[in-house]
């Protein structure tokens, strides 16, 4: 990963290809030791490559991925229609119900200077 982030340093530095000395310059910089196996391998995979075309890539496959609740969400918007927005309307009742509780809890009988 580490060279990976000084490739997109030299990039964003301005130098279009950059080689493996100037990957490790700017790793030498910050006290770093590069590995040069890992090093090859980020060069050779990087060579000839647009950075921009490669985030914007990769960014393409983030949005196809799964987190959290949101699949949740959409698969039952897209399934039920109205179910969606009544389960979120209901879980935000349930979260202020819980705040409640835990704030009367909090201080447990005694305050910060006391």
């Amino acid at each position: 990963m580490r060279h990976v982030a000084a490739y997109l340093l030299a990039t964003l530095g301005g130098n279009e290809n950059p080689a493996a000395k100037d990957i490790k310059k700017i790793l030498e910089s910050v006290g770093i030791e590069a590995n040069d196996a890992q090093l090859e391998k980020v060069i050779s995979e990087l060579t000839g490559k647009s950075v921009n075309d490669l985030i914007a890539a990769g960014f393409g496959k983030l949005a196809s991925m799964p987190a959290g609740g949101a699949v949740a969400v959409a698969s039952s918007a897209s399934a039920g229609g109205a179910a969606a927005p009544a389960a979120a309307a209901e879980e935000k009742k349930e979260e202020k119900k819980e705040e409640s509780a835990e704030e009367s809890d909090d201080d447990m009988g005694f305050g910060l200077f006391d």
